[in-house]
């Protein structure tokens, strides 16, 4: 049923299939009830075999466990590489005006993730404002290039080098229809696929290029609002045949735009590789 964790309030999911098991990441809405502020110190993790029974384990990292920020423990991203699992994850700098990005790693898709440099990957001085350092995204191409995503209503992207955690290219822009936030990367049947949260309160809009540098073309609505949430950050899993969509609302009892809860629900592509609008629904994948 949805949302799939009903005991705590969770937001801006990623995923990652590992050895018959999904790994779900997701951000902890702390702040009182009733306040309309985020209050995010640490990510979570959840483990499944099926997508309908979900085990939890101690939370794998805090926003502080990066010495250099202050704070805030908002959208990341989760990737499995070469035996290692890279998080990039956006916080606040203790020193550099704005937000920054940070990436962690670790043997075990569970953690505990370390600060991989000890210093932030992505900062205001990369970007035009510091305020767009949000929301990170990464895919590894089928040569082995990887590159990432992010941005706050402005979209950023820049290859990585092959060691992760250093910036391989210059960082670039992209122009996309009323982006916020919230980006997602990935790749099928030789289509590159940019999800994103579109306009305000968030949709979820998605672009289709045959190139990871574009052009990129707009494709329109993947998901609509999500119920009693002003903001959406999607993930997507191909696991065991199926494709599902991962995305948060506030449908939990006390549930709103600053305490948020992760749901999934089915996706489906059409013949010619474009992606059915989703349909959210309360049974989830189970119904």
């Amino acid at each position: 049923m949805n949302p799939i964790i009903q005991h705590k309030f969770t937001a801006d999911p990623t995923v990652v299939s590992h050895n018959g098991t999904v790994y779900l990441y997701t951000g902890h809405d702390e702040a009182p009830i009733g306040s309309q502020e985020y209050v995010m110190k640490e990510w979570l993790c959840f483990s499944s075999t099926d997508l309908l029974n979900w085990r939890e384990h101690p939370s794998p990292l805090k926003a502080t466990d990066f010495s250099w920020a202050k704070g805030d423990a908002y959208a990341s991203k989760v990737i499995h590489h070469e035996r290692k699992f890279y998080w990039y994850a956006a916080v606040t700098h203790a020193t550099i005006d704005g937000k920054a990005i940070g990436v962690a790693q670790a043997d075990n898709p569970a953690g505990p993730f370390t600060d991989a440099r000890g210093t932030a990957l992505i900062t205001s001085l990369n970007t035009i404002n510091g305020g767009d350092n949000f929301d990170p995204t990464v895919l590894i191409d089928d040569d082995g290039r990887a590159y990432i995503f992010w941005g706050k209503q402005q979209c950023y992207y820049a290859e990585l080098k092959k060691n992760m955690i250093e910036l391989q290219s210059p960082v670039r822009t992209i122009q996309l229809p009323e982006f916020q936030e919230g980006a997602h990367i990935h790749k099928r049947n030789g289509w590159y696929y940019l999800s994103y949260g579109y306009g305000f309160p968030e949709k979820v809009a998605y672009m289709m290029s045959r190139s990871i540098h574009g052009p990129w073309e707009f494709k329109g609505i993947l998901n609509e609002i999500a119920g009693n949430c002003e903001t959406n950050r999607p993930a997507i899993l191909d696991f065991k045949g199926g494709t599902y969509f991962f995305y948060h609302n506030g449908g939990l009892e006390k549930g709103d735009s600053h305490h948020r809860s992760v749901c999934i629900d089915v996706l489906h592509y059409n013949e010619d590789d474009t992606i059915q609008r989703v349909a959210m629904t309360s049974e989830g994948i189970s119904g």
